[in-house]
């Protein structure tokens, strides 16, 4: 990274764009990152060489932009046809320069641990289920074009019991936290952990994703150095005019979070 996007990091809000390898389709993802914004956070918190795990893969953005940057790098994911996925888009993503390896393991994140030894890996990197609030049908309120091919669908990855995406927000968070904790050995000490994650709305209440997390990892080892917005401002198709001009709704859908944890260096 050159001194002037290292200063341009130093922002607290961050936008991007897609081009035309990341994945757009809802019916191959439901919920995808621009290969961008994975390239910029591998970029920040790693060297070329370094280790960068991915607990929740899904369609594979991290292993590509990981490709891109000579990073090696490891997903997880339950769910083989996202593994598939990953794999495609990993095959037709030549790099000439790319003398790493990128892997992707169909597995439970709850045993990752299992695959690799205390202080190797540089960066946590992942964007996870967010709970059971994609596992009801959508209502497409936030849309001006309401009755499109996304009105009345479930979006949730999957219905596998072992899936935090099934999960109220307590018992996800529990779960979330046990699993973070299990890495937290994993990575070097000052190696950084960055979640992506939006809050939602969940029966006219907003439920803060962020905030659970933030406490839960905080209980978990992990010390909180940084939350960085992700505008997405610049990517959101069609946002409608969210109840004007009688009921209030925030913005919340034009943008999500970055959570950045690190292990501390006192933490053995």
């Amino acid at each position: 990274m050159t001194a002037k996007d290292w200063l341009k990091s130093q922002l607290g809000v961050w936008q991007f764009f897609y081009e035309g390898r990341d994945i757009r389709d809802k019916t191959l993802h439901p919920a995808t990152f621009p290969i961008a914004l994975s390239k910029k956070v591998i970029e920040l918190f790693t060297h070329e060489g370094e280790l960068v795990l991915d607990p929740f893969v899904g369609s594979g953005t991290t292993l590509v932009a990981a490709s891109d940057l000579n990073r090696n790098a490891v997903g997880f994911d339950l769910q083989k046809h996202y593994l598939d996925l990953c794999v495609r888009r990993l095959s037709q993503n030549s790099n000439m320069f790319n003398y790493a390896r990128q892997i992707a393991i169909q597995d439970d994140a709850r045993y990752i641990s299992e695959y690799f030894e205390n202080n190797s890996v540089s960066l946590i990197w992942t964007s996870p289920p967010y709970a059971n609030l994609l596992n009801r049908k959508r209502k497409n309120k936030s849309r001006r074009n309401r009755n499109n091919d996304q009105l009345g669908k479930v979006e949730q990855y999957s219905q596998d019991d072992r899936d935090l995406g099934t999960l109220e927000l307590n018992s996800y968070t529990e779960a979330m936290g046990v699993i973070f904790q299990k890495l937290l050995p994993l990575l070097k000490p000052k190696g950084h952990c960055v979640i992506n994650v939006p809050d939602m709305w969940w029966e006219n209440k907003r439920i803060t994703i962020h905030i659970s997390l933030v406490e839960e990892l905080r209980k978990r080892g992990y010390e909180l150095r940084n939350i960085i917005i992700w505008d997405r401002t610049n990517v959101v198709n069609q946002i409608g005019i969210f109840g004007w001009p009688s009921n209030y709704i925030t913005m919340g859908v034009t943008f999500e979070y970055l959570l950045d944890f690190w292990r501390p260096p006192n933490n053995e």
